[in-house]
């Protein structure tokens, strides 16, 4: 591997992990505001989709009668954003790290296993069971102590989870699709957009006049071309550059990043719970990403 395409390679990666955090800081954000959780889907996706609505013409005939790809979309695109942003308007950003980013790889081989019968590595049970202990940590306390936290918390986290499997049918799905990941990271942002705007626009409450336009901004352009777009470039040319193991060993940095970011920028509360849980299910993700298959 040349040297400057290594250098070139981490630093992609280290910016998809920085996007990819940034993403939850900014969510929990936005869930702090009067903005509903479809005011936030709208805006990602509208203003995604108005980036790459000048490249819909490129795209193949095909794909617009592509029924998986639609399924594909209405999965990672429309049912991910509203679970997430509805649990971003309950759960601490702490619990988004860990629950999204860090459980995924869990989530992944879980599904993967259900859906397509393929077995997880056995050099990665060590990770995936690091993970597992991770998510136990957060809901330790709220086990231990259920009347102390609000429905309103329990509520997020459940929506929390089911927005880390969603994304994890999406990508299992995804692969096993066999198309481009940019031609399937263009469908889903304007497929979704299909599917969602008109929906939004005739039928869900609307709060955007409750607050500054500098938020609407924010929120627009920070999830509409970050997570959506640059991030999925950034993370290609990593697995371009240093490959598909190494990538995924940094990108499991998203869970402790994010996490220890929201105490400072969000002034939340990082338990030592927490905190073992942030750090378990990094060390778990970037143990289930170096997974290698033993040879016979």
């Amino acid at each position: 591997m040349k040297r400057s395409s290594a250098l070139s390679g981490y630093a992609a990666a280290l910016g998809t992990v920085a996007i990819w955090a940034g993403f939850i800081i900014i969510a929990r954000l936005g869930g702090k505001t009067d903005l509903t959780s479809w005011d936030l889907v709208a805006l990602r996706l509208g203003t995604a989709a108005l980036v790459l609505l000048p490249l819909a013409p490129r795209m193949p005939r095909d794909v617009w009668r592509d029924l998986q790809l639609w399924r594909l979309a209405l999965i990672g695109g429309v049912l991910f954003t509203v679970l997430v942003y509805g649990a971003f308007k309950f759960a601490p950003a702490a619990h988004g790290a860990i629950l999204l980013s860090g459980l995924q790889p869990f989530l992944i081989a879980l599904v993967a296993w259900v859906l397509l019968g393929v077995r997880p590595l056995r050099s990665s049970w060590g990770g995936l069971g690091l993970i597992a202990l991770g998510v136990a940590c957060v809901a330790a306390p709220q086990l231990a102590h259920p009347a102390a936290f609000s429905p309103q918390q329990w509520l997020g986290d459940g929506l929390l989870l089911a927005a880390s499997l969603s994304w994890a049918v999406y990508s299992v799905m995804a692969k096993n699709a066999g198309r481009d990941p940019w031609l399937l990271t263009r469908m889903m942002v304007l497929g979704s957009a299909l599917i969602y705007l008109p929906i939004y626009l005739l039928f869900l409450p609307k709060q955007l006049d409750s607050v500054p336009m500098s938020m609407l901004l924010l929120q627009g352009l920070y999830h509409g071309i970050g997570p959506s777009i640059v991030a999925m470039l950034l993370f290609l040319k990593a697995v371009n550059s240093l490959g598909a193991q190494r990538t995924g060993a940094i990108i499991a940095l998203v869970p402790v990043v994010a996490g220890l970011a929201a105490t400072p920028l969000l002034d939340e509360a990082l338990s030592a719970w927490l905190l073992a849980g942030l750090v378990l299910v990094s060390v778990g993700a970037w143990w289930a990403a170096r997974a290698k298959p033993k040879p016979d």
